[in-house]
């Protein structure tokens, strides 16, 4: 049988189910056989409100006293002890409820009790342990603590970004030391990877949740008449908020305990942490003279979207992203901190949300996965603060199609169910297809064509009860019968049904007009598979070859991955002439 690791370092087993726990194994069981009944985190008070009493008093002075007579070879940590003494947890307890809830969030950890003696004797775990460990007692107590609070110290959190704030200015403290960190050609936050698990929180917390009650900055009280709020923010007269949402699906439910993203500490000091922002750094910000926002900088924020979308769609995201994302730092934060009433405060959240999902998505066009990933959970948080359902169920969307490019087919299609649970039917038909489409990119991906197509019909269904005078965000006006069949084309080359892929890319290819240069070379490299697919190499190596030529324009890693992928699919064909002149070019042009 094997051991678990001597080392206090987690051994990792390889990417485990983020939500699966070993059979037998009731959740947070207790030392004596039985469930804790956790209530929401957000829920508790922070630990400094209740000061150690009685016998977690009497375990401080006990492991005080103890560190002091036995020197440096005995307890360490104090604050530990006295917590693990307080929530009457045996090492072995504590060690199996740390490895519990990393496995809530894909972490395969195998500490036991000796882990815990180390800790206690001032060893400090490594990576996100510090903050699962607070988790634990903050869901053990009933009071809130960060890693601090138990003497530990908070690493670079795994998570950080992730999380999915609980009020509007800790989401804008987030996101805004992401902004900061992000500027510059060697920022440390495009390196981080991208993780599965971390998907899964915060579009539950986005779909059971309510539009937050406050977002206004100019000391003004909020309206109590439900008529005055955003579109989604609020309950039908009568009915709980929670409940005039879109009920759950079931498997959402039952898939995962609901828990959040542990944060390393209080606010937004985690991600502070990593994204070198100074202590402090944010109140000195909060104490600068106040911006008055108003109608007009919204526009501008829009126009700018709009302008940084046409650049992305023209010559790839790496061309304007690092110029969007100084926008963000340097116009969009001082006016989130600035002042506004509530309906100038709506919509100036989420035209920030909007900017802040192109920063995620020119993120994902350079390969910056894990930066993307980050971009928009909290593009997600800043559309809920905007009472606009109908933007996160986008953000959602764009989430689902990062998960396809990744092939992370699953969380894809759970992604793109989300998103249309929680907008309903409010959405207009054009952003009702482009969820549907999405859904059916992740079937196609595990080769279900018989969930693909359901999700195809619905697309193309609902797109056609649009009306030229559809009332359409700008972000959604790209979704067009082009678009259609450029989807319709992915899935078919996904399900290996080449002829109708090919139909389908060569009438999106037809209908798609030049200014979206990335995506016809997207669609060209779709039909040169299906080309490939049919037995015709030379006319699939012509097509690839028309595509390469026109991603030396591009600065985008997705273009080049296209190119890629086709050059492994000619292996079978590398004794063609077409097939060797197209491996000579792309070796040329640094392709492969």
């Amino acid at each position: 049988m094997p051991q678990r690791p001597a080392t206090d370092r987690p051994t990792t087993y390889g990417q485990l189910d983020p939500h699966h726990v070993p059979a037998g194994t009731p959740p947070h069981a207790t030392d004596h056989g039985q469930t804790d009944a956790f209530p929401p985190t957000d829920a508790f008070p922070p630990a400094d409100a209740f000061p150690p009493t009685g016998a977690a008093q009497v375990a401080v002075q006990a492991a005080q006293g103890a560190h002091s007579a036995h020197g440096a070879d005995r307890t360490q940590n104090p604050r530990l002890a006295a917590l693990i003494e307080e929530a009457g947890f045996s090492h072995a307890g504590l060690a199996r409820r740390v490895d519990q809830l990393g496995l809530e969030h894909g972490l395969d950890l195998r500490y036991d009790k000796t882990s815990v003696t180390r800790w206690l004797r001032g060893q400090q775990p490594r990576g996100a342990t510090p903050a699962l460990i607070a988790e634990v007692f903050t869901r053990r107590l009933g009071r809130r603590f960060s890693a601090q609070d138990i003497g530990l110290d908070a690493c670079a959190p795994v998570y950080a970004g992730l999380e999915f704030a609980e009020t509007p200015q800790e989401a804008v403290d987030i996101v805004a030391s992401m902004w900061r960190k992000d500027n510059g050609p060697q920022s440390e936050l495009r390196r981080i990877a991208f993780t599965p698990a971390g998907l899964v929180v915060p579009s539950r917390d986005w779909l059971i949740g309510r539009t937050d009650e406050r977002v206004a900055r100019d000391g003004s009280v909020p309206s109590a008449d439900p008529a005055t709020r955003p579109v989604g923010s609020g309950a039908r007269p009568g009915v709980s908020a929670i409940s005039s949402q879109p009920a759950i699906p079931a498997q959402l439910l039952t898939q995962a305990p609901l828990v959040r993203v542990p944060a390393q500490s209080r606010g937004s000091a985690g991600l502070a942490r990593v994204s070198g922002a100074e202590p402090g750094e944010s109140a000195a910000r909060e104490q600068r003279p106040a911006l008055r926002v108003g109608r007009g900088d919204i526009a501008a924020i829009r126009a700018v979207g709009d302008l940084f979308r046409a650049l992305d769609q023209a010559y790839g995201g790496g061309h304007a992203r690092q110029a969007l994302v100084r926008y963000l730092e340097s116009e969009a934060e001082p006016m989130l901190r600035g002042r506004y009433g509530e309906q100038i405060g709506r919509a100036l959240f989420g035209a920030v949300a909007d900017l802040t999902r192109l920063a995620g998505w020119t993120s994902f066009d350079i390969a910056a996965h894990g930066l993307a990933q980050r971009y928009f959970v909290q593009a997600l948080r800043l559309s809920q603060a905007a009472g606009d359902r109908v933007l996160g169920g986008h953000v959602l969307t764009t989430m689902s199609q990062q998960a396809v490019h990744l092939g992370h087919s699953r969380e894809a299609i759970q992604l793109a169910r989300v998103a249309q649970q929680g907008v309903g039917t409010a959405a207009p038909p054009t952003v009702q297809a482009l969820m549907h489409a999405a859904e059916a990119r992740g079937h196609a991906l595990v080769g279900d064509v018989r969930s693909c197509t359901t999700a195809m019909v619905r697309c193309e269904r609902a797109l056609g009860t649009a009306r030229p005078g559809d009332d359409l965000p700008s972000w959604a006006r790209y979704f067009d019968e082009a678009q259609l069949a450029d989807e319709f084309a992915h899935c078919y080359r996904d399900l290996q049904q080449w002829r109708p892929a090919a139909q389908n890319a060569e009438k999106s290819l037809r209908l798609r007009a030049p200014a979206f240069a990335r995506s016809r070379i997207f669609c060209r490299m779709v039909l040169a598979t299906a080309r490939l697919g049919m037995g015709d190499v030379d006319d699939a190596c012509g097509i690839a070859g028309e595509s390469l030529r026109a991603a030396g324009e591009m600065r985008s890693a997705r273009t080049v991955e296209y190119l890629r992928d086709f050059h492994r699919r000619l292996a079978p064909y590398r004794v063609s002439q077409a097939a060797r002149s197209f491996e000579e070019a792309a070796r040329q042009a640094g392709v492969i």
